[in-house]
């Protein structure tokens, strides 16, 4: 049974030829919702960015990575039922992010694996396949230490992506992947992806980086008190994004946290949505790597801003 999981965890193909300290919220040990926030300027700014900051995981050297287009869900070593709401789920929060989810019968792309004993799964995952999780690419992935961490940090979830340096005009790779060559593979640049620049710019860049594969491994044995749809927006935040599994996000109201404190967040709050909303909206064309959590903070601002008009008018 583990060789197949292992098989269909990996069977996904790749695309075509450290955290900053958070600012410690107004109530000590009290999360802060983003509705809930009364302050303007440099304040929020401050609990805005230091959010991004700690969730945020990009690759080494790359801007912030999403999804292109589309991706399809799959869960497996689940009852039918269980594992069809885990799919429906996740799929239908890409669908509003402007993703298409796939049609039924499509060849996962991000699959959840549950499992009683995900430290043993995990263990034997890289063990077994670690040239597949890390493909040898530049900024395909998070790197040695972060996989030594998804293999030996005992968790409720885990989860390992991939992604791509892509040519956002057409799809075409932009790093070399080892072992692949085009044409006779006799001279350097068979080795290598040429891409037509059709701007020349210090500002901006063709290439922006796709999440094409991810891995989620759920220990049903460490999900405690989670009921499936919390689990199943957790999964959502955490393969939709590069999120830090290492993040501490105690000081903000966020489904990240529902593992720890299951009376948390019965969904995505309004910091989950406003996060994913700044990514999938983002241009991602700015050279400065840090140019997309900027976007992400931005669109934080907005959703508060928006929360705030919307919000009834107090009485004396």
């Amino acid at each position: 049974m583990i060789a197949a999981l292992l098989a269909l965890a990996l069977s996904a193909s790749a695309p075509p030829a450290q955290s900053a300290q958070s600012a410690a919220p107004a109530h000590e040990n009290q999360a802060v919702r983003l509705e809930d926030i009364q302050v303007s300027g440099r304040r929020l700014d401050d609990l805005i960015q230091s959010f991004v900051s700690e969730v945020a995981a990009p690759n080494r050297g790359r801007g912030i990575a999403r999804w292109d287009r589309s991706v399809c869900v799959g869960a497996v070593n689940l009852r039918r039922e269980a594992a069809q709401y885990l799919v429906d789920r996740v799929s239908t929060v890409a669908e509003d992010l402007g993703l298409n989810a796939g049609d039924p019968g499509c060849t996962p792309n991000l699959l959840i694996i549950a499992t009683a004993d995900g430290d043993a799964f995990a263990q034997e995952l890289v063990e077994r396949r670690r040239r597949a999780l890390r493909m040898g690419g530049s900024g395909m992935d998070r790197g040695a230490a972060a996989l030594r961490d998804f293999q030996e940090t005992s968790r409720p979830v885990r989860w390992w992506q991939l992604s791509m340096p892509v040519d956002s005009e057409t799809g075409q790779r932009a790093i070399r992947i080892p072992g692949e060559c085009t044409n006779a593979c006799s001279e350097p640049m068979d080795y290598a992806p040429t891409i037509n620049v059709s701007s020349a710019s210090r500002l901006t860049t063709q290439i922006v980086d796709n999440i094409f594969r991810a891995i989620i491994v759920v220990d049903v044995s460490k999900a405690g008190a989670v009921n499936s749809a919390q689990l199943a927006d957790y999964i959502a935040m955490v393969s939709l994004a590069q999120i830090d599994p290492t993040a501490d996000t105690s000081a903000y109201a966020s489904i990240l946290n529902v593992f720890n404190d299951p009376s948390s967040a019965p969904s995505l709050t309004e910091w989950d949505k406003a996060y994913l909303d700044g990514l999938y909206s983002a241009q991602r064309t700015r050279q400065n790597v840090r140019a997309g959590k900027s976007e992400i903070q931005s669109s934080i601002r907005r959703a508060h801003a928006r929360l705030a008009d919307e919000a009834p008018p107090t009485t004396d």
